[in-house]
């Protein structure tokens, strides 16, 4: 009697446990991906911030004003533009953090970009910083922000020389955007992804230990809908295909989070001969900026001033 009645717990256990999992599984992990506030990503993940160092608190010694402008789907996005120490700007470099990152990040490197000469946009990304939104579509909306962006720049700040400097999902957002908008003259690109639905699978791999790709699609389409957006769109390297514009791909060759298979991947499908792949030997996902030092930060100098315009 015992036996039966202990077979019967266990049975019933198990189905309850079955369905809790897969109620999990549908409902709440997918969420985990793309839902940016999502509670318990916040108390189990911590991003870090690369490059220059952003701890101060010091204001900025160049004119800076923050704005907010509306997306395309009337969320109200968050901005800082910092002006160049030129009367006349060389251009405007739009700058695009990584995932659960903020438009601070970028607060020395935007010295350094208004110090020669440029004038930059570091942009709080939908759902991210003072943005307003709940989810992150990798690229698939967020490259419409940037387009609004530009025409709120265009109209508002009278600017017309657009470049992109973009940092992981930056640069995947960034890759997307230069092959959308034509108005986007120059990109520098650092750390991508070169397809959602890869990438997702291997984190799994990288996190879980092991990777199934059924799966791992299954819950990036569950993502799409609970986010609204498609994710087979968000896909930097068939946006490559649409890229004439000068651009620099920068990867390390040491990132375990971002295979630099997918920055080779994304530059072979880039048109434009005015392109060039930087490897930063023994750099991973974090500190390519570090690792590249001042070398790297005199080529990418080196590439805006190739692009600059005295039009601004």
């Amino acid at each position: 009697m015992r036996n039966k009645k202990s077979i019967k717990i266990i049975k019933w256990s198990s189905i309850v446990l079955i369905i809790l999992g897969f109620l999990i599984i549908h409902f709440f992990i997918p969420r985990l991906i793309s839902e940016i506030r999502n509670p318990v990503v916040t108390l189990i993940k911590r991003n870090k911030n690369v490059g220059f160092d952003v701890s101060s608190t010091n204001a900025s010694k160049f004119n800076q004003k923050e704005f907010y402008f509306n997306s395309f789907d009337s969320l109200k996005l968050s901005a800082r533009l910092t002006y160049s120490s030129l009367d006349s700007a060389k251009a405007t470099v739009i700058l695009l953090h990584g995932i659960r990152s903020n438009k601070d990040h970028f607060k020395n490197l935007s010295n350094f970009l208004a110090e020669n000469g440029f004038n930059s946009v570091a942009l709080d990304s939908r759902a991210h910083g003072k943005s307003e939104g709940s989810f992150c579509s990798f690229g698939v909306n967020e490259k419409k922000d940037i387009k609004t962006l530009i025409d709120y720049l265009s109209t508002h700040e009278n600017l017309s020389h657009f470049g992109i400097w973009g940092q992981s999902l930056g640069g995947a957002i960034g890759l997307q955007a230069m092959g959308y908008d034509k108005r986007i003259e120059f990109g520098i690109i650092e750390s991508a992804f070169s397809d959602f639905k890869s990438i997702v699978n291997d984190y799994f791999d990288l996190h879980v230990g092991f990777s199934y790709a059924p799966f791992s699609n299954y819950l990036v389409n569950r993502t799409g809908k609970i986010a609204e957006f498609d994710p087979n769109d968000a896909s930097p390297i068939e946006y490559c295909k649409n890229i004439n514009q000068p651009i620099l791909i920068v990867h390390g060759n040491e990132d375990e989070r971002i295979n630099i298979k997918y920055a080779r991947a994304n530059f072979s499908k880039i048109p434009n001969l005015k392109k060039e792949f930087i490897e930063i030997d023994s750099a991973n996902h974090s500190n390519v900026w570090k690792v590249g030092s001042d070398a790297y930060f005199e080529r990418v100098l080196e590439f805006l001033n190739e692009n600059k315009s005295l039009s601004n």
